[in-house]
């Protein structure tokens, strides 16, 4: 038996990472293989029997790993940021929540003849849809930015907004279920437990590291042992309150002044996605063969609800005063695929509604599993279509994800951004990614190819990777992984690997990579040039200014680096051509070849002032010597004229010979008789 129960165990954990292999190849959410996996062996084969095999160990395995799921969720639940989220953020996690909750919790009351209780609680458990489930979606559709950011940043936020809703509503179940006590003292008592242990025991952690009384190498350990401890002994001082007074610890924490729990995070979601994986295979194959087909046409119709009137009813709200377009909008009213809160928890929570006897809490899971693989298969092959008949699919993606951010990838986030060039810088550094920060690039503080960036990596807009740091163990790590994201065509890292021994380590296809900028360019000497005073500059090359002319001015020393050319961005490498004219040039230009250039300037400006006065001196003698000809001209008469003075003269002398006769009788005609 017990050989039994440990190949069970490996079976499921090779099973699970297989599908979580299978979700990321198909850039599908991995929830959708591990349901199917769950659902083929359990129900289908009947195979895996989770109840015969596990016993009485089953329920508290589960409501561990809920529990865990919840707390590592509002770690992610930071107050002060979600008003950095934008309105349309803000309004869907709160306007369009609430209206969601109500519609799916009539329709599941008059469709599936649920009692209102359980039909809020429904309602509360498939609002969230989840970062887990949006992310492979988003990747594989690619659509505006705007719209990426919103979905992406709805599925975190609400996340844990809509596991503090549903865990609020369970617990009102559970209240009123007990005889014993008057339901609004139980619920007051669940409550004031939740949250008065949840915020003391959040306080007293955030404290002790806050202080590093705990040495690194434990702190995951013992935050992860003590929110155990505090959900077990919160359910043993009132019964059900463990959820709530985790997810308030977890809460507590994120909003905590001076507690980093970037590290705890990471820990968290790696442990989350290990156990969400075999979680999610035993929950599957709990179901029982018919009951999702026994949902009839009820379940059915609380699909088309969920889908087709409660989330565009809600965009549609949650949109009123946005920038947002009506296709936008209709993007966003299609794309809410259900995932991992929505699954756990609702099998916990059935199990539990079930021994306290609450009728129909049977059909809770089969309903849930049912609005889960709906939305994602039919959101998942239909967004696309979708996404480009509305043309809201984003354009090429020219952005660039540089690793590693110096004070070259600084200036050179900068100057890109300045050309409307979407740029986010990644690193481990938070001195450089403080100063980043400070120059307004868009950072990620952290090892981009963790668990925690798959989440929180805004790569929307991101076509290439830029690996331009100097960490040598980690370059290769990021190379790889964003090889397998973008492609190995569209990641660049520069020449880092000095020795024959570190280029023999080094794989063939991640050295041919290592021809960022340029044969042999290192970190190394980048970084030595900006340390001596390098700056980058933008160039337009053109007819009257040509990329031999800008060599010309610069020198060999020269780095060029990308060029813009048809509103693209080319990144050089190793063997580029670089186009003559035409192109906007973006260059390293080192202290020598500033020193050369501002010499070349200076000849250059001395030979044109000498052309120029020389000029000056033709013109001015050109110009004397016509005025001197002009002057010549004028004072000596012209032949013609002199001609006709002499033939005037003539004539006037003549006439008045002629008239002297007149005078004296001389020359008249003889008279006849």
């Amino acid at each position: 038996m017990v050989e039994h129960i440990t190949g069970i165990l490996a079976l499921i954990g090779v099973l699970s990472l297989f599908c979580q292999w299978l979700g990321w190849k198909l850039r599908l959410p991995a929830i959708l293989p591990l349901l199917l996996c769950g659902l083929l062996l359990g129900p289908g084969l009947g195979f895996l029997k989770p109840d015969a095999i596990f016993g009485d160990l089953l329920f508290p395995m589960i409501s561990l790993g809920v529990a865990i799921i919840l707390f590592e969720g509002a770690l992610t639940l930071n107050f002060k940021e979600i008003r950095d989220y934008g309105r349309m953020v803000t309004h869907l996690v709160t306007i369009g929540m609430a209206v969601t909750w109500v519609a799916i919790s009539l329709a599941t009351h008059y469709f599936m003849g649920f009692d209102w209780a359980l039909a809020w609680l429904f309602g509360a458990l498939v609002v969230v849809t989840g970062p887990t489930v949006i992310v492979p979606m988003l990747r594989s559709v690619r659509p505006k930015s705007q719209l990426a950011s919103i979905l992406r940043w709805e599925g975190i936020v609400i996340d844990p907004i809509g596991a503090v809703l549903a865990v609020l509503v369970f617990e009102y179940i559970a209240a009123s279920q007990n005889a014993t006590e008057h339901i609004l003292m139980s619920f007051g008592s669940i409550l004031a437990l939740g949250f008065g242990v949840g915020a003391a025991m959040g306080y007293v952690v955030g404290w002790v590291l806050r202080k590093d009384l705990l040495p690194h190498y434990l702190r995951n350990t013992a935050v992860l042992t003590v929110m155990l401890g505090t959900f077990v002994g919160s359910n043993l001082l009132q019964e059900e309150s463990g959820l709530l007074t985790v997810t308030v610890m977890g809460i507590w924490l994120a909003n905590m002044r001076g507690v980093d729990i970037a590290d705890i995070l990471e820990f968290k979601e790696t442990l989350t996605v290990l156990m969400i994986s075999a979680l999610f295979i035993l929950l599957a194959a709990r179901l029982d063969s018919t009951a999702m087909l026994d949902l009839g046409w009820g379940g059915i119709g609380v699909l088309a609800v969920a889908m087709l009137i409660a989330r565009p009813l809600s965009v549609w709200l949650s949109g009123i005063g946005t920038n947002l377009t009506a296709p936008e909008k209709w993007f966003l009213s299609w794309v809410a695929p259900r995932g991992i809160v929505a699954a756990a928890v609702s099998s916990l929570f059935a199990i539990k509604l079930e021994e306290q006897g609450v009728p129909g809490a049977e059909k809770i899971v089969p309903l849930v599993f049912l609005i889960i693989i709906g939305t994602v298969v039919i959101q998942s092959l239909s967004a696309g279509t979708w996404a480009r008949i509305l043309k809201v699919k984003a354009d090429s993606a020219q952005g660039l994800l540089l690793f590693g951010a110096s004070s070259f990838s600084r200036a050179f986030a900068k100057l890109l951004k300045s050309k409307n060039i979407k740029v986010t810088l990644a690193d481990t550094n938070w001195d450089n990614i403080r100063l980043a920060r400070m120059d307004n690039i868009p950072v990620y503080f952290g090892n981009p190819a963790s668990e925690h960036a798959e989440t929180y990596l805004d790569l929307t807009g991101i076509g290439r990777v830029l690996v331009v740091s100097p960490y040598r163990q980690l370059n290769p790590l990021v190379s790889f992984h964003f090889q397998d994201y973008f492609g190995a065509e569209k990641v660049y890292g520069l020449n880092n690997m000095e020795g024959s021994s570190a280029r023999h380590l080094a794989s063939e296809v991640y050295m041919k990579r290592l021809c960022l900028f340029g044969e042999g360019i290192s970190y190394a000497k980048i970084a030595s040039q900006m340390a001596k005073g390098a700056i980058l500059k933008s160039t337009t090359l053109r007819e009257s200014f040509t990329l031999v002319d800008f060599m010309r001015r610069y020198g060999e020393s020269v780095l060029p680096l990308v060029y813009l050319q048809d509103e693209k961005l080319r990144i050089i490498t190793a063997g580029s051509d670089i186009p003559a004219t035409g192109i906007e040039l973006i260059s390293l230009i080192p202290v020598e070849s500033q020193q050369y250039a501002k010499e070349q300037q200076e000849k250059e400006a001395l030979e044109k002032a000498l052309a120029e006065k020389e000029e000056d001196e033709r013109v001015a003698v050109a110009k004397a010597i016509q005025e001197e000809a002009t002057t010549s001209a004028e004072l000596t008469p012209a032949p013609d004229t002199a001609i006709n003075t002499e033939k005037d003269t003539e004539k006037a002398r003549d006439k008045g010979l002629s008239d002297n006769r007149d005078a004296n009788g001389e020359g008249s005609a003889p008279v006849k008789a």
